[in-house]
């Protein structure tokens, strides 16, 4: 891990190099915290998930995951004041990213935008339509908005 990327608040976990024959491999893990005001963290939450799904996951799954990411944190960004979590979980079957508020109670719904709207409301419309699973879970504080995306390294 760069210092750079300690200093962005990644964080990598690895599962621990001594299992047993048959033993499930552990996750991986990435962790990223944005800031409110922090309208440059978009694009860095993506160029850092790209770099996590490097050696982890097809260029097909990788894109799709940083499209849908992008749309999670701008949501995030726009409709809380408290900024959010990124948290990026990868197995070899499976890709799960959730992007958590600590404000906002409201559960997003998607719609179907009208032209007046221009580019808004279309982030969850894609959500719903590229991943392979996705959701919203209240939490105590705030709420959880993920997806999933299957299949992994081909």
């Amino acid at each position: 891990m760069t210092k750079r990327q300690k200093r962005a608040g990644v964080v990598e976990v690895r599962g621990p190099r001594g299992r047993r024959p048959g033993d499930a491999p552990q996750p991986a893990r990435m962790r990223r915290r944005v800031g409110h005001a922090d309208r440059s963290a978009v694009g860095e939450v993506r160029r850092e998930l790209r770099e996590f799904l490097e050696h982890r996951s097809g260029r097909e799954q990788t894109e799709a995951a940083e499209l849908l990411v992008s749309e999670l944190v701008t949501n995030a960004l726009i409709h809380t004041r408290h900024g959010a979590v990124v948290t990026a979980t990868a197995t070899p079957a499976r890709l799960r990213v959730e992007v958590q508020d600590f404000a906002s109670e409201d559960l997003p719904a998607p719609y179907v935008p009208n032209a007046d709207d221009g580019t808004h409301g279309r982030g969850l419309l894609l959500v719903r339509s590229l991943a392979d699973a996705w959701g919203v879970e209240a939490q105590a504080l705030g709420k959880v908005v993920w997806f999933e995306l299957h299949g992994g390294r081909p």
